[in-house]
């Protein structure tokens, strides 16, 4: 659907919702922080969800639940490692059955670990590269096999990328290579399944939600780096995946959410 982003701000909330009603979407690392927000927004819109999770509390994922229903949308929960390749056949099987279908893929979950390239283990590079990398890359080779089922065929897969994907992040070495390769694959992607009809978007977010290892005064003087001089939210990344599942005309694109911080 295009034309979404009108004078008439209500207008284009409209047409959204008429794009995305009804439709189906996995969203991995959904039960709290980025992922809870887009898969809230999605529900909005009147999308049924899997909200797939890995470590939260069973009370975190039932009140996420909750709060999807709310919009009078169905979604249930899917507990998985997905560093795991078995773990993600075990999400599109219970996908699957539940929904038979898939329009929209978003790739959240990720681990955020601070290590320098002479820190890091070889265990630790490995285990991220197998939840920032290789979990999206299955993600999506299982997901454009249901799009491809689709009538007609297509759908839309959003990759959660980070600063480190663009810019040398040393504190976080393997974290940032990691989702520079992350970046690439959504590009391959876009590429290669554009003929059909699915595209592939990637996002990067800047500061929208403080990390649980800054302080709340070191998360407030980051604000100073941002050209708006103000931090963001996790509702700013979610909106900005919305956008991106109903604009046809957009593959291979990605969005810096972060008040203008690239610039700096």
């Amino acid at each position: 659907m295009r034309g979404i982003m009108q004078t008439d701000l209500g207008v284009g909330e409209n047409i959204m919702q008429i794009a995305l009603q009804e439709q189906v979407a996995l969203v991995t690392g959904a039960a709290h922080r980025v992922g809870k927000a887009i898969a809230l927004e999605l529900a909005r819109h009147g999308v049924h969800l899997l909200v797939h999770y890995h470590s939260a509390s069973e009370e975190t994922v039932k009140e996420t639940l909750r709060d999807i229903k709310s919009f009078g949308v169905d979604a249930f929960a899917v507990q998985a490692d997905i560093s795991q390749p078995q773990a993600i056949d075990h999400i599109f099987a219970e996908l699957r059955n539940r929904f038979s279908r898939l329009n929209i893929l978003v790739n959240s979950a990720a681990n955020f670990q601070k290590r320098t390239l002479m820190e890091v283990t070889l265990e630790e590079w490995e285990e991220t590269l197998r939840i920032n990398l290789t979990a999206p890359m299955l993600c999506t080779q299982a997901a454009v096999r249901m799009m491809r089922e689709n009538t007609p065929p297509g759908g839309c897969i959003v990759n959660i990328c980070d600063k480190g994907a663009i810019q040398p992040w040393p504190a976080y070495a393997h974290h940032g290579i990691s989702k520079a390769a992350l970046h690439m694959l959504s590009k391959v992607s876009a590429a290669s399944f554009g003929p059909e009809n699915i595209r592939v978007n990637a996002i990067i977010p800047g500061k929208v939600l403080k990390p649980p290892t800054y302080s709340d005064d070191a998360w407030e003087k980051g604000a100073e780096d941002v050209p708006l001089r103000r931090t963001g939210t996790a509702e700013d990344v979610a909106r900005a995946v919305a956008y991106l599942c109903t604009e046809d005309w957009l593959s291979g694109v990605t969005i810096r959410v972060d008040g203008g911080e690239y610039l700096t």
